[in-house]
Parts: C-alpha cells; structure tokens; sequence
C-alpha cells in the first residue's frame, strides 16, 4: 500500500464509493460492479465534494485529484488493512447463518453503556462494507463490532484479514446460501474460518454451550468464553417469547424486551455475555437490552387494526424460516396464520427445502398458511390450510377479496420478493 494514499485518507477523514452521498472533503472509491464502472463516475464525485477520487483506469485521470491504482477494490481493501493495524482496540468479529445484524446491535447497545463504540452500519458485512466500516472508525473509538456476511468458503477468513478481530462468535450455522457454499459441510467450514483466525492469533472466542456444532469447534482454543449454559461464564434464561421475549439474567433480574421470537434468546445472551466480559455494569446491560428495538424487517411487531403481524421480511433460509414457524406456533393466540415466500440462494437444494416447509407447516399449531413464489409451489403438501399462490399480486388479490382479521400473523420470505408490501392489505 503507496503510504501517499493512507496520507491522503488521513486528510480526507472520510470514504465514499457512492456519487449519491459523497462526505464534502472525502476520498472517493471507483468501484466496479456487474452492472456498473465507478471511473466513469469520478469527476462527478470531485464536483460534489469529494478531494480525491482513486481510479484504476488511465482514460479518466485528468489530474493531481485523480489517483490511479492498479484495482480501486484491492486498493480500498489493503487502505483499510493499514488502518486497521493501526488500532490498538479490541475488534469484536461475528458471523453466521442466522441472528447476525441482530446480535451485532445488541452487542453494540450493551457496550456502548460503558466504551464509545463503533458497529457495521446497517448490512455493511462484505468484501466491500467490511473495509468501508474499518475507514470509518477514528481515534476517539474504544471497541468495535464488525459483522461478517460470506455465502462461499474462503470469504470469511479473507474478511478476517481485513478486520483482524479480537475477538468473536459465531451465532449459529444454518443453511443459508447452501446453494453458493456447495452443501451444508461447507457452510461449517466457510463459518468456522473465523474460529480458526481467533485460534492463530490468541484471540477470545465466545461460543454458545447449547450448540453442539459450535462445541464440537471449540476444541484447542486459548481462552473460549461459554454462554449460556449454568456452569458456564455467563447464565441466563428464556422464560417465553409470547409474543416478545422474556429472560432472566444471572444475577436474577427478569428483561421483558422488545423482541419477538425465541431464537433471539441467544443473541440477547451473547451480548449479556461480551457485557460481562467487558465488564459493563449489569444493570446497564439489563438495561441496554430491555430498550433495543428491532427494525428494517426483523421480527418487528405491528399492531394493524384487529391484527398483530410479525413482520420478519428482511431475509430467509430453511434454518430461520422454520424457527419463525415454530415461534408462531407456540404464541399463546387463537388465530394464527403465516404467510411466506420464496427461499432463495438454495441452488439445487431448493425444491427439497421448500418442500420440508410445507411439511413443517402442516406440524405446526397454525389455523392457515398463504405461500407464495414459484419456489414456493414444492411447499403445497396435501393440507386444505395451506393455500399457494404463484404471485404476490395474487397473493394480495386474494388477501384483499377475503380479508384476515383477529389474527397473529408471521409474514417471512427472502428479501428479492418484496413480502412486506403485503402489511398494507393486512
């Protein structure tokens, strides 16, 4: 890495590989993308504000302002390596299948009672977000939290080395992107890359007692910190999640928080637990997450009309869709009704899967279920109570001519089909 660019960044304060929200005084990154060239985007951002724009083609250098590299995605990637060897902090890395941006806020909101911290922003998690959240963290931070998102083998352990974590957990290993990974064995492998960094350079590594993939991963490390099991370094408890999840804490406190869902009993634990370890009073860490308040699609409550919906649209894969299922089986409702959507990234593993939901779903202590999606027609198992749609304008024709009402109902689907227009007929 040409020191002159870390210099320049320096200066600059700030990064942007985006034309549309340039930082005045900035250094702006010309990325390429499937669809896209940023170089043709350069002068644009040095009009708008921007002090530098680094280029990796010569035909759009026009001046001092106009640094040319050899690749503008290398060259953001080995800047935010530099940066972030020079951080003396400790950097807290997390991945998983399922729970990561949760966790992650959650973690963040029971540190910061105690360090100024900083966390990836929104779903800023790859080869791209990774290197652009560590170019944001200045001198004043004591504690980072950086999310990892991979969807082949190699992708975690490439993002280690960017962030170089201290510290870190895995929340669980489930079966999204099985169709990029090449099998379920991969995604361990590809997930675990993160444990195997921690184990190079003596890092602390958390790990959930109740996970027997994660346990047996365990082996050999340095100092693992265990949750939440009774004997380990920190306990606590799930007491229902009907709707919201209640816990209680080691120190005997109940935390009626405002998450929906038991499977985010873990991720509630595992900020607990880094609380602790931080050493953040635990009142203020009880307190911390009795006041996180879910968004942008996960798990959130909405109260329309005579309905309350489960709006947990942001993402699906056959591990979260199933435990959303469950979840809204054992709510404590007479009217219970999920409407789901396609599960994508699944590769040849998609029909298989879709065809367990709808076998999971006739199980469950559900009144009805709407599928919808063309993925979603292996989910039509012979039950009267699950209804196929091929579209989402269907879907919605129908919703509108027999409205639901009194109802709890789950809304779940991957991201690409847009599931969360459907609150609006609701």
């Amino acid at each position: 890495m040409d020191q002159t660019l870390y210099s320049n960044f320096l200066k600059c304060g700030a990064v942007c590989t985006d034309t549309r929200k340039i930082i005045p005084g900035s250094l702006f990154f010309a990325l390429k993308g499937p669809h896209f060239n940023a170089n043709a985007f350069a002068e644009e951002a040095l009009t708008k504000g921007a002090h530098f724009a680094v280029i990796d083609e010569r035909e759009y250098q026009k001046d001092k302002r106009f640094i040319l590299v050899d690749d503008a995605l290398e060259s953001l990637q080995q800047l935010a390596r530099l940066h972030r060897d020079q951080l003396k902090i400790p950097v807290i890395g997390l991945t998983g299948s399922n729970g990561k941006t949760t966790s992650k806020e959650l973690v963040n909101a029971v540190l910061s009672k105690k360090f100024k911290t900083y966390a990836t922003q929104g779903n800023l998690n790859n080869h791209i977000g990774v290197p652009l959240t560590i170019l944001s963290i200045d001198s004043s931070i004591e504690i980072a939290i950086i999310e990892m998102g991979a969807n082949h083998v190699g992708e975690i352990e490439s993002l280690c080395g960017i962030c170089k974590p201290t510290h870190g957990f895995i929340t669980n290993i489930g079966k999204a992107h099985i169709g990029e990974f090449g099998g379920f064995e991969n995604i361990i492998k590809g997930k675990t890359e993160l444990y195997k960094h921690l184990k190079t350079t003596r890092g602390i590594v958390f790990i959930n007692s109740q996970n027997p993939i994660l346990i047996a991963r365990a082996v050999d490390f340095i100092a693992p910190i265990f949750y939440p099991g009774q004997s380990d370094f920190y306990f606590c408890e799930l007491i229902d999640a009907d709707p919201f999840v209640r816990v209680t804490t080691e120190d005997g406190q109940e935390i009626a928080t405002q998450l929906t869902g038991g499977y985010n009993f873990e991720n509630i634990a595992v900020a607990l637990c880094l609380g602790k370890y931080f050493e953040v009073d635990a009142s203020l860490a009880n307190e911390a997450i009795a006041l996180y308040k879910p968004g942008n699609m996960r798990s959130q409550i909405i109260r329309k009309e005579t309905n309350t919906i489960i709006l947990d649209a942001y993402n699906a894969n056959p591990t979260s869709m199933e435990a959303a299922i469950s979840n809204l089986s054992n709510i404590d409702a007479k009217n219970k009704v999920a409407i789901l959507g396609d599960m994508y990234e699944l590769g040849g593993e998609a029909e298989i899967e879709h065809k367990k939901i709808g076998q999971f779903l006739r199980a469950a202590k559900i009144n009805e279920a709407y599928v919808c999606g063309d993925l979603m027609r292996a989910a039509k198992v012979e039950n009267e109570l699950i209804h196929y749609f091929s579209t989402k304008k269907e879907l919605v024709e129908a919703l509108k001519a027999h409205p639901i009402s009194d109802a709890t109902i789950l809304i779940k689907a991957s991201r690409g089909i847009g599931l969360e227009t459907i609150v609006d007929v609701l």
